[in-house]
């Protein structure tokens, strides 16, 4: 599982994909969660603004990707 180190509270979802090199730009982002694409924590959320939290971890086309505190 890939972890990806936040240094503020949260980090939003769309920004996370990026952030783990799933997606090139937050376009690509905005389109896969709204159409469903990505889970957080094994739930379908549609919300690219969604936060995720350390300990949370979100999933796109197999790769699950754990938010960890820096």
């Amino acid at each position: 599982m890939q972890e990806i180190e936040i240094r503020d509270d949260y980090i939003k979802l769309g920004q996370a994909l990026k952030l783990a090199g799933l997606v090139s730009s937050g376009v690509e982002a905005k389109m896969f969660i709204q159409d469903g694409l990505v889970t957080v924590n094994g739930e379908v959320d549609t919300r690219r603004g969604r936060k995720l939290y350390p300990g949370d971890v979100f999933d796109f086309e197999g790769n699950k990707v754990k938010v960890v505190a820096l």
